[in-house]
């Protein structure tokens, strides 16, 4: 059995080892995580006999055995022999006791193999070290410790990983963009500031505060603040959403921090963070060869030890984002499976990802799309003008499920418009193929009864076809007549399960549907022409699970749980909405045929200006003066 404490402090005595003059850490070996929500199987799982997991020491009784052969335990061996031209990496420890320290390593398949071997008897806190070959990675592999005891107990302290440096350290900038989240924000500013190892070597730390609910009105920012000192720079300005907020801080590290290089180290407000992923991610970037963006992985916030996916592409032709890339592992039991293969993806999304200063000088700056497919965006961008992107495995946040998210919400326009903005300029842009895409999505938004769904899509095809001129504002407008176009819409509303406007409490028994359809444009046909003709049936009360459009569309009236399980949404039949909807709907996809090649090139034409300094610079200035 496994003891697990998470607040026993290490021995004061214990010395911490330094990497050799000339060596750069890489990342630390940690054996629980920064809080006790945190698995601590993702670090390290003991095998057999008592263990004691600290977080940065391990204590084991005799005849026990543990491995970090684990999500954080990991050392990603082929990333760095892929992407830097170090040719070893150097483990090193203070162990005390006696036991074996063995270095195992893996192969693009998984089966693991014995590097390095250490023998430790009579050892009191005694200096480790082990150099081990980057040789055998280039398909996928990585390092991890095993450790064994006999009769004596085993201590090992402070693991860290290290190479050979070739250049200056790079400064590193933190931005974290931030909207009425103010507790989440703090939240993670403090276990941020609470590792001094981590903090200490960052330049800055930006939090760009675009809210009301502000993150300096908490009792806690003062503490914050005290502890990350000068570091911590803390900006207000008008909501310009993730995109306004990221770029904000992006122009001020740019500014402030060096007239070189900097690295811009972008992560969301509301994350869980593991601060050696900081560490992680600056290592990779300032050891690569050349410069190229560092993304960290995404866990699931409420399945903590799930990762939700190894590495992400986007599938432009049909407007889709967050795209698993070949072999990549996707919604992961990470207490049961590994990444040995290593694979490349397109982008990383901004819930944590590293960017070289000298991408933004080579490709400009975000666009001004407010938020939703911004980090895309860039990242393709970045890529096209040969910046590629790294998702790092073992360099992960916690974030929040997007399983759990409700995607019937008015953000959707910004995710249609910005889909549209960003296949335009980064693809062959198949009008007919995103036509036929965006049809079926309409269709099944007035089928299902999501009548501010589809004004939303209509709407956002619409701002395309108007061209550049749409985000002349950074957003700021726009966001607001969105949301004003989504709450004409009742079915939009979330109500409580308990009391739900119109409908009687026994019309909310559940019914589930008996089984996806065979032949599904049959049974759509014949569902519009059931509804065209008023012939459905009642009141059902349907699983978010269920809610699906042929099951939905049989109703009259559908009581549906939100994916958040937060409530439910009411959604009602409309004949008349729905054929004036669908008749716009037909008209701006015709117009996107017609008159998307030209939309396209004045996208194209425009992209100069749209992602320049200077335009960030005017929506700065007049967003603060309003």
């Amino acid at each position: 059995m496994a003891v697990q404490p998470q607040t026993t402090p290490a021995p004061a005595a214990t010395p911490e080892p330094a990497p050799r003059h000339g060596r750069l850490l890489a990342q630390r070996t940690l054996f629980a995580g920064p809080n006790p929500d945190v698995p601590a199987d993702l670090y390290c799982t003991t095998v057999t006999g008592v263990a004691v997991r600290e977080r940065t020491r391990l204590v084991l009784d005799g005849h026990a055995a543990v491995s970090t052969n684990s999500y954080f335990g990991r050392f990603p061996a082929s990333y760095w022999q892929r992407w830097t031209s170090a040719r070893s990496v150097d483990l090193h420890a203070v162990v005390s006791g006696g036991g074996l320290v063995r270095v195992m390593a893996s192969d693009s398949e998984g089966t693991a193999r014995t590097v390095a071997t250490q023998q430790v008897r009579d050892a009191h806190e005694q200096p480790l070290t082990l150099t081990l070959a980057l040789d055998r990675f280039v398909d996928g592999g990585a390092f991890w410790l095993e450790l064994e005891t006999d009769v004596d107990g085993l201590v090992v302290d402070h693991v860290k990983w290290s190479v050979a440096t070739i250049r200056p350290r790079r400064a590193t900038a933190v931005v974290i963009c931030t909207y009425n989240r103010a507790d989440d924000c703090l939240a993670t500013l403090r276990t941020l500031a609470a590792d001094r190892a981590v903090a200490g070597e960052l330049a800055a730390v930006y939090v760009v505060d675009q809210g009301t609910d502000t993150v300096e009105s908490r009792p806690g920012f003062a503490d914050v603040r005290e502890a990350l000192g000068p570091a911590l720079r803390y900006v207000r300005q008008p909501n310009l959403g993730g995109a306004g907020g990221f770029t904000r801080g992006i122009y001020e590290a740019v500014r402030n921090e060096t007239v070189e290089r900097v690295n811009l180290l972008l992560m969301d407000d509301d994350i869980r963070l593991e601060p050696d992923t900081v560490v992680r991610l600056r290592a990779l970037a300032d050891r690569a060869d050349e410069p190229v963006l560092v993304g960290g992985q995404m866990l699931n916030l409420l399945h903590p030890d799930r990762l939700h996916v190894g590495a992400e592409s986007a599938d432009l032709s049909i407007l889709r984002a967050g795209k698993p890339v070949p072999d990549a592992l996707t919604d992961a039991d990470l207490t049961e499976e590994q990444q040995d293969l290593r694979v490349d993806g397109d982008y990383n999304a901004w819930w944590t990802c590293l960017i070289p200063s000298e991408v933004v000088s080579a490709v400009g700056y975000p666009l001004p799309v407010f938020f939703q497919w911004d980090d895309i965006e860039f990242g393709l961008r970045a890529r096209a003008a040969g910046f590629p992107t790294v998702t790092l495995p073992g360099a992960g946040v916690w974030h929040a499920d997007f399983s759990w998210k409700n995607w019937d919400d008015w953000s959707r326009y910004f995710s249609y418009r910005n889909s549209l903005i960003t296949s335009a300029l980064h693809s062959d842009f198949d009008r007919r193929s995103i036509a036929e895409h965006l049809a079926k999505q309409l269709v099944d938004a007035l089928v299902s009864m999501r009548y501010g769904l589809a004004a939303l899509l209509i709407r956002a095809v619409e701002d395309f076809l108007r061209g550049p001129e749409v985000l002349a504002d950074g957003g700021t407008e726009t966001a607001a007549q969105i949301r004003k176009l989504w709450g004409e819409h009742p079915e939009t509303k979330n109500h409580p399960a308990s009391s739900v406007p119109g409908v009687a409490a026994v019309d909310m028994r559940r019914t589930a549907p008996a089984g996806a359809p065979s032949m599904l444009g049959l049974v759509l046909v014949k569902r519009i022409l059931w509804q065209l003709r008023q012939r459905n049936q009642g009141t059902a009360a349907i699983n978010a699970a269920d809610a699906h459009w042929w099951h939905v569309s049989l109703f009259d009236t559908a009581v549906v749980t939100d994916p958040s399980q937060e409530g439910v949404r009411l959604r009602r039949f409309d004949r008349e909405v729905m054929l004036r909807s669908a008749r716009q709907g037909a008209s701006v996809l015709v117009r996107l045929v017609r008159e998307g090649g030209g939309a396209r090139d004045r996208w194209r034409a425009a992209l100069p200006e749209l992602s320049d300094r200077q335009t960030w610079a005017r929506l700065f200035e007049s967003e603060a003066g309003r």
